[in-house]
């Protein structure tokens, strides 16, 4: 049920599945995993949007590639289109310099996030993600509380304070009634490409004993991966190489 903070997204949009992506803390690759899925999706034939939260920290643009600048028109803004189609609209899209810091306070934070849903012209899309600002604080509430989410995606790193991060993160969407359709672990193991055997550099994983703490599912444990690195700095996340969301809309039936 929509609670009396629900905002509505703008009058020439249509969009039918927003899911938010969020890490308990910063560094583990929330946005290249944002990219990749919205990537996934695009390849399967969806209409596919990235509204990128992290306000003062946002790396969606330079993972796309994107210079081009959002406009705007008499109805509202319009997104950026990525070389393969996928809308997206991030702050860096607005500032003149990519490299200007927003040295904002948390309200107008949170307003300009709330704007990108409500004032940005998407037009017809299938699965909207929402990069998350890393933790749970004011911005992750405003989210939370403006935007009604479909599903929430903890992206997590093989740590030992995991399930400690994971906790706070799928305690603050319990309170918030927004389910959480599962964990992707990040840098989960390197595979020698010589000789295939894997490493748990970070030390072993403790996911599936995390989830299943929780009840959750896990949906990928990606590998470190310096083709990925690369990829976003190049700008050309668009190209990469995976199939470890292949099956993510199977996860939206069922909810």
């Amino acid at each position: 049920m929509e609670t009396e903070f629900t905002a509505k997204p703008h009058e020439m949009s249509a969009i039918k599945k927003v899911i938010g992506v969020m890490s308990g803390k910063g560094g583990v690759g929330k946005s290249a995993v944002t990219s990749m899925l919205a990537v996934t999706m695009k390849r399967k034939g969806y209409k596919v949007a990235i509204l990128d939260a992290d306000i003062t920290g946002p790396s969606i643009p330079k993972a796309f590639g994107l210079s081009t600048k959002a406009k705007g028109s008499e109805h509202g803004m319009l997104p950026v289109t990525s070389k393969t189609g996928i809308e997206i609209m991030s702050i860096n899209l607005l500032l003149q310099n990519e490299t200007d810091p927003v040295i904002w306070r948390g309200p107008l934070v949170g307003n300009t996030v709330k704007q990108f849903w409500t004032d940005v012209i998407w037009g017809e899309i299938d699965f909207m993600f929402i990069d998350m600002p890393p933790g749970t604080g004011d911005v992750s509430l405003t989210v939370f509380q403006s935007i009604k989410l479909d599903g929430l995606i903890v992206v997590t790193s093989p740590q030992d304070l995991v399930s400690m991060v994971v906790s706070k993160a799928v305690r603050m969407a319990e309170k918030m009634n927004i389910p959480v359709l599962g964990l992707v672990e990040n840098m989960s193991y390197f595979q020698c490409p010589d000789c295939k055997s894997i490493h748990s550099l970070f030390g072993e994983s403790k996911l599936e004993k995390t989830a299943k703490e929780h009840g959750l599912e896990v949906l990928a444990q990606i590998p470190v991966d310096p083709r990925i690195s690369a990829a976003c700095d190049r700008g050309m996340i668009e190209l990469f190489e995976g199939d470890w969301f292949d099956g993510f809309e199977k996860i939206l039936e069922k909810k």
